[in-house]
């Protein structure tokens, strides 16, 4: 025979909290005679106007052709553009493509640093890893973060030492 085991808790007063339950009974939600499922997106009717393409965008072989509106804040250049043109001729289906767009971004990020100090600006790196937010708020996950990094760099330096004395 099982024993159930329950625990009793008492149960907090919510009514307090603004918009509690709203996911609850239809009938308590005052936007419901409003709301459409799924919820409604307005458009402008007709066909959207393509925007003027004065850099190089990338699309995808599955989707041929440009979308009518795209981000032009960071068009690509260097070796990192040269990696997402080489990924964008597979298809989205190839795992190679989506490695080669991460690798892309990796790569970018390192050029922006090479491209500071060209300007003779030393970039904060910690900063702008967020270092300080993340001491403040999660300091387990920076000290496990560390410690990882650490043990990386200390088997990298391990077998760059081993292959030099050999």
């Amino acid at each position: 025979m099982e024993h159930e085991h329950h625990h009793h808790r008492p149960v907090p007063d919510r009514s307090a909290i603004q918009g509690w339950g709203a996911d609850l009974d239809r009938a308590n939600r005052p936007a419901v005679p409003m709301e459409r499922m799924p919820q409604r997106l307005d458009v402008p009717e007709g066909e959207l106007t393509q925007q003027p393409r004065d850099i190089e965008v990338f699309c995808s072989p599955e989707r041929p052709g440009i979308t009518p509106l795209f981000g032009t804040s960071a068009p690509p250049r260097g070796l990192s553009g040269l990696l997402r043109r080489v990924a964008y001729k597979g298809t989205e289906n190839d795992i190679r493509h989506w490695l080669m767009l991460l690798l892309a971004d990796r790569v970018d990020m390192v050029e922006g640093i090479g491209e500071d100090l060209a300007r003779g600006k030393v970039p904060n790196v910690l900063a702008e890893m967020g270092i300080k937010a993340e001491w403040e708020h999660n300091k387990a996950g920076l000290v496990r973060k560390a410690a990882i990094g650490a043990a990386v760099a200390g088997a990298a330096w391990y077998l760059l030492k081993r292959r030099r004395s050999h």
